[in-house]
């Protein structure tokens, strides 16, 4: 039987409800407390090839009852985990699937479509990737790692916004959606695991910076020249919250938009905040937390905005590696550490003078060794195999099983993790990136559970001042 608030969702869409009616009036959707289990979700809800697959429920028979308690940002700690590579692809996280292509132009999610010969079956390929790579599974393992928190990053185009909603276009192509029923389903499998959900609009229409990541891997991203793009943007935001904003607790206006391009694109950038914080907040009023992120500009450059009165319940992300440039990459171990300890009170002095802060995306990684971590085809500054590296040596035990890691390496995996994770917790929290990789171990809180670098309890500490007990190597 389906839960009734997703049967109601699927009326709403067939009924079409107008543009500017009152969020209240447009199905905002709240749990409910009396459902036993994780239900089926229609593919109705969204417009895909008639030939798609219901998302099936997990194997587990039965699911606790939800819970949907508000979680105090103003207490926390925030302790998650980001569920990368799940409804944004990205080839270093899931390779195989990119290598099954048999097409080393395919790149990203965006070239996936594009190029793809016979839409059925890539069509396919991406269900049986949205049902098997995270299960109800993980979100029982996310709760018992004594986590609280998932960050799930998403596309525009999978999200099933009719042209009622928006004046702009609402083509997707080259895009392939269908990934909007597979989310919903993960909404109810976190209220009954007792998981709250950051929901991150991590792919903008025209890419916000040029990565993979956003969906399309381009030199000439578009999103912050194109007013239509950011229009969009918004728009879309607004679609979501009306729709699922009672089935999350936070929602993220846009994933690492690259204000470091242009002023013109940081301007635009914080144009698009405000006017997106405003947007939500009219449609749903002051409940929905916002979060937006620093736009790799730093926090300090966001002194003063969306504080008190103007912004209610408004977060920043921020977002903490130390792997994507050769300086970065020629630090010691005990230089990483030393470096991680700068940040703490930055962070935590931005957070208790302007809004709630989380250290969002950040890593143990300390190479960028992983398999086409900087794009499919693209080597590592590690080991010089990308034009113009470091030449640090053999990327061989670095990346990979970690069964290959020395013993001093996963020491410092766990100096690290415990450093990084003091870092988030002198503001509101933090959240891992990421849960899970197919074949870079150093990436995946799973594998560090496993391999015993990351506690099982996440308020284990085995060095209380991580900083001051580097190896020094």
């Amino acid at each position: 039987m389906l839960h009734l608030k997703l049967w109601l969702l699927l009326l709403c869409q067939i009924i079409d409800l107008p543009k500017k009616a009152h969020a209240k009036q447009q199905c905002r959707l709240q749990l409910n407390n009396a459902i036993a289990t994780a239900p089926s979700i229609p593919t109705s809800v969204v417009p895909a090839s008639p030939n798609s697959s219901t998302p099936s429920s997990s194997t587990n028979s039965t699911s606790p009852t939800p819970s949907r308690t508000p979680f105090n940002y103003s207490e926390g700690p925030v302790r998650g985990v980001n569920l990368g590579g799940w409804f944004v692809l990205e080839p270093w996280i899931t390779p195989s699937i990119f290598e099954a292509t048999n097409d080393e132009t395919v790149v990203d999610e965006y070239t996936l479509g594009m190029k793809t010969k016979n839409y059925n079956e890539t069509l396919a390929m991406l269900q049986n990737h949205w049902n098997t790579w995270i299960t109800e599974d993980d979100f029982i393992a996310i709760n018992e790692a004594g986590l609280n928190h998932v960050r799930i990053p998403l596309g525009y185009w999978s999200v099933p916004l009719p042209s009622s909603a928006t004046n702009t276009s609402t083509s997707i192509s080259p895009y392939i959606p269908g990934a909007w029923p597979y989310l919903l389903r993960a909404l109810n499998w976190a209220a009954a695991h007792n998981v709250h959900v950051i929901l991150d609009l991590h792919g903008a229409p025209g890419s916000q910076n040029g990565y993979d990541n956003s969906g399309q891997r381009t030199s000439d991203p578009q999103w912050a020249l194109n007013t239509q793009n950011v229009t969009r943007s918004i728009d879309t935001l607004v679609y979501i919250a009306q729709q699922i904003g009672g089935m999350i607790d936070i929602l993220e206006l846009v994933n690492e938009s690259a204000g470091f391009l242009s002023s013109e694109w940081a301007s635009v950038t914080r144009s698009f905040f405000s006017n997106g914080y405003t947007a939500v907040r009219n449609a749903v009023g002051d409940t929905l937390n916002i979060m937006i992120g620093d736009a790799f500009l730093g926090v300090d450059a966001w002194d003063g905005f969306l504080t008190y009165p103007s912004g209610v319940n408004a977060l920043m992300d921020n977002h903490e590696y130390q792997i994507f440039s050769i300086p970065e990459l020629q630090r010691s171990f005990s230089d990483h550490l030393a470096f991680t300890c700068t940040i703490r009170s930055t962070i935590s002095s931005f957070a208790a003078a302007n809004i709630w802060t989380i250290e969002g995306e950040w890593s143990t990684a300390p190479t960028d060794c992983a398999l086409w971590l900087n794009g499919r085809g693209v080597g590592a500054r590690w080991d010089n195999s990308y034009n113009g590296g470091a030449s640090n040596g053999s990327c061989n035990g670095w990346t990979g099983n970690y069964t290959s890691f020395s013993s001093e390496y996963k020491t410092f995996l766990r100096q690290y993790w415990e450093a990084q994770v003091d870092i988030g917790e002198s503001a509101q929290g933090w959240v891992y990136w990421a849960w899970k990789t197919e074949s870079a171990d150093e990436w995946s809180y799973q594998k560090g559970l496993e391999g015993g670098w990351i506690p099982a309890d996440p308020t284990q500490r085995m060095y209380p001042d991580p900083c001051s007990n580097s190896s020094g190597t």
